[in-house]
């Protein structure tokens, strides 16, 4: 089957027909063109969903993703962006095996069509030119014999006529044989034109045509199994991605079947316990006993009548569990409360008793505040010992804290190496630079590692007052916390283990009395503390120190100061600029010269 010898007529049609495999070359390019947008556009979207749905850095969603479900659910969003990867491989590889390829080969397929067919023309031309040569040759032989054959007639007739000259006959006679002569030559030229013309025509229709005809149906058919072969590429880049999306699919159930419902639960546990005891019984409180006793009979309650009434910034503390707030006066009773009174005891009529349910909401929802002055006065929203917060969950902090700054040291640590290590190169090779130039970079991150240090040694030192393994803080601890800790002794005092009198008994108006006295005290402590210290002795800044921390101040290098108290172990010295200006500086930092007449004068805060 060959388009040169079937179709040899069908020119035009043949070349309608080309024109339009290429018309559906390009509509297949344009459809895969199409679906690596689509894919783009998908994987795009992917990756903006599992962004969106992303942990924030330093938020409290981070946090969250320390559960088994949320850690699922991320490695779900990696795996998913993952995903979107393969349909970005799947849109890279279309574009670079098929649409780039297709589209220069419809270029060179174009170029090849019209070639082909452009020979094809050239040879119609000529063919046709063939055509009218031999026409033009026909009809001048059909007029030369015509003019033949009218000369011949005319010399007969002029031979048969008497009248006519000799003369007259001879020129008819000449005119008749050159006519003769004539349509012989024009026999003769177009017998040779017709051989020729068929001789064009056959090769025509039996070598040009066809072999022109058979480039052409060549060029469709490679176009044919072109088009095949992109749609089979097609086909195996979808596949050769599956295997990846498969593992992508597998790891979503992996991480699915990683979820522990039980350890999500522990870590529930460990996120919000308080390391508190629960509250005791709460005992009985007998209203009706006043009914049945006099005054005389209650020593303690008339000494207490006869006793003016205690009281703090005009609120009551008379509260039976140590985590409800100080400074919250205590509500009014509901309207059905009954009468109340401890045994034995008189009824107090300064306090009203809470009913239990709202003190059991009130310990719930409260949590334990620091009453001191000196933080108050020093703005510390949140305390740096962490000692708002309940005992386990400070004990994490702390921890925390304590592994940060051993961090921190070891980052230090290894930059002052690798100074020293560069220091001693320099000095092995002075051409290569310096050694003096890194003495103050190397002063400066070993003074960083010294403060690092300090603070990890009172950090490690409230740790291990929460872990027990240390007695409760010294003067000296609080003194480096800048703060008091307020809440042991609180909640010593307002345990509700201790509240039976030694007869028994328990008077609220007991409680509150005791409460208030301790309160009273610790506020005398808290002015007596702020009393200016005198000098025992003056110091000078061996270097800079930047005091940004609470209870710091900053010096510069070669200043003079006085010192009102040395160093008590902790590595802190406290110094005053001005009556109004004093504070804590690293001891490593000045260089004291003590009063000796003042020595004795060491004081502690």
């Amino acid at each position: 089957m060959s388009w040169g010898t079937e179709l040899w007529d069908q020119f035009d049609n043949l070349e309608k027909h080309t024109q339009w495999g290429i018309d559906i070359l390009e509509k297949y390019i344009k459809f895969v063109k199409e679906r690596t947008e689509i894919e783009l556009n998908y994987a795009k979207q992917l990756r903006n969903l599992s962004k969106k749905y992303q942990p924030k850095k330093n938020s409290k969603e981070e946090e969250e993703y320390k559960y088994t479900a949320c850690k699922a659910f991320l490695s779900t969003l990696n795996e998913m962006n993952d995903y979107a990867g393969q349909h970005e491989v799947i849109s890279e590889n279309m574009t670079s095996q098929i649409t780039v390829d297709l589209m220069r080969y419809v270029q060179e397929l174009k170029q090849e069509r019209k070639s082909n067919f452009h020979d094809g023309r050239k040879a119609q031309q000529h063919i046709e030119t063939c055509w009218k040569q031999l026409e033009s040759s026909k009809r001048r032989f059909e007029r030369d014999c015509k003019e033949a054959d009218r000369a011949q007639q005319y010399f007969e007739k002029m031979d048969a006529d008497i009248n006519v000259t000799k003369a007259d006959v001879e020129k008819a006679r000449q005119q008749a044989q050159i006519r003769h002569q004539m349509a012989e030559d024009s026999k003769a030229d177009y017998s040779s034109t017709l051989q020729r013309f068929n001789q064009e025509q056959w090769e025509y229709y039996h070598t040009h045509i066809p072999n022109i005809f058979q480039k052409i149906q060549e060029m469709e058919e490679r176009r044919i199994v072109r088009i095949g072969e992109s749609m089979k590429t097609y086909a195996e880049v979808d596949r050769q991605v599956i295997p990846i999306i498969g593992k992508c699919l597998d790891g979503i159930v992996k991480a699915a079947e990683s979820i522990n419902q039980k350890n999500d639960s522990q870590l529930v546990v460990e996120a919000y316990k308080s390391g508190f005891e629960p509250p005791g019984d709460i005992e009985f409180e007998d209203y009706t006993q006043p009914m049945k006793r006099t005054v005389s009979d209650n020593s303690l309650s008339s000494a207490k009548e006869g006793k003016p009434e205690l009281k703090f910034g005009g609120k009551s503390r008379g509260k039976l569990w140590p985590f409800i707030k100080k400074n919250k006066p205590p509500p009014p009773p509901p309207a059905s409360a009954s009468p109340s009174a401890v045994p034995n005891g008189p009824q107090s009529p300064k306090q009203q008793k809470e009913p239990l349910s709202h003190r059991f909401n009130e310990f719930m929802t409260s949590k334990p505040k620091i009453h001191c002055f000196r933080s108050l006065k020093r703005g510390g929203a949140t305390p740096e010992d962490f000692s708002n917060l309940p005992p386990e969950q400070r004990r994490k902090k702390l921890q925390q804290k304590v592994d940060d700054l051993n961090k921190e040291i070891q980052k230090e640590t290894d930059q002052r190496d690798a100074i020293t290590k560069m220091k001693d190169v320099y000095l092995k090779n002075p051409q290569m630079g310096d050694p003096a130039s890194l003495d103050h970079k190397l002063t400066e991150v070993t003074q960083n590692i010294e403060k690092l240090r300090l603070e990890t040694q009172k950090f490690e030192a409230w740790l291990a007052e929460v872990e027990g393994r240390l007695p409760a803080r010294s003067e000296q601890a609080r003194r480096q916390s800048g703060m008091y800790d307020g809440q042991t002794h609180q909640a010593v005092t307002n345990c509700a283990q201790d509240r039976e009198s030694p007869d028994g008994s328990y008077t609220e108006e007991q409680s509150q009395e005791r409460e208030l006295k301790v309160l009273a005290t610790d506020f005398d402590d808290e002015f007596d503390d702020e009393e200016p210290l005198p000098a025992i002795g003056t110091c000078k800044a061996l270097y800079t120190f930047e005091g940004q921390n609470e209870g710091t101040i900053s010096v510069i290098e070669g200043e003079m100061l006085s010192v009102i108290e040395e160093d008590k172990g902790d590595g802190w010295t406290r110094i005053r600029r001005s009556e109004d200006e004093e504070g804590y500086v690293p001891t490593s930092y000045v260089e004291v010269y003590l009063d000796k007449n003042a020595k004795g004068a060491k004081t502690y805060i």
